[in-house]
């Protein structure tokens, strides 16, 4: 079971967060001062830690800081109410692994933490990403849908690889901009549907099941058919 720090001094958001990740499987451990925050998470290795950005005691920009200068490499989901750019490059840069801002959806809160723990999980020198029929080819950077080779730009390349190695994961719209272009997400913007579109129609070919799925109302998700989450389209 994941062991989970969560450092953060507002009280319900915290049982909020720690509630969602326990449902997720995780044992979720709260603290609601920096100064302690950092005394634990030193002490402990932690799976995964979520760290407010505005705490008493040692604000959470230096927090996540001072893990990174004592050599922690612990995953740290920074979570905050300041959502402007800066803020957000502020955050990474000293450390954090992602960033999410208030108010938050739980269940992309939980997704977050699910796929920082799955990147931290040992793996083997992968070489190929398999969905079903669909192969991810890691080192040729071509994708095969029954064997067959499919052609892909360069952006729909990054945006498939992102979903195949979390496959079977709903991925919020969010997550997906962030992670394949780079910035902050405009949700005004359809290009991640675009996108999604174009993948498809070279993935999900006439006769073959379909393996990328809509999530109404969160994301998408790329799974075999007998995999997918309960509300898929």
């Amino acid at each position: 079971m994941p062991q989970v720090l969560v450092i953060e001094d507002d009280e319900t958001t915290a049982r909020e967060i720690v509630a969602e990740l326990s449902a997720h499987g995780m044992q979720a451990e709260w603290v609601a001062n920096g100064s302690e925050g950092l005394e634990r998470a030193m002490q402990r290795d932690y799976d995964l830690i979520t760290l407010d950005r505005m705490l008493p005691g040692m604000d959470g920009i230096d927090v996540v800081a001072e893990l990174r200068r004592a050599g922690r490499d612990t995953p740290v989901l920074m979570i905050s109410a300041l959502s402007d750019v800066d803020e957000r490059v502020r955050g990474l840069r000293a450390g954090g692994d992602d960033y999410l801002t208030k108010p938050f959806a739980p269940d992309e809160m939980s997704a977050r933490a699910e796929v920082l723990l799955r990147r931290r999980q040992p793996q083997a020198m992968v070489q190929r990403l398999r969905v079903a029929d669909l192969e991810l080819d890691l080192v040729s950077h071509v994708a095969y849908r029954g064997g067959q080779p499919l052609t892909l730009l360069p952006t729909e390349y990054r945006l498939l690889e992102f979903l195949m190695r979390n496959s079977g994961q709903v991925l919020t719209r969010t997550m997906i901009f962030e992670t394949v272009w780079g910035f902050h997400f405009d949700p005004g913007t359809n290009v991640i549907d675009v996108h999604i579109a174009r993948l498809r129609r070279k993935i999900d070919g006439a006769g073959q099941p379909a393996l990328i799925h809509t999530v109404r109302g969160t994301g998408y998700m790329i799974a075999a058919a007998n995999e997918t989450a309960p509300v898929v389209s």
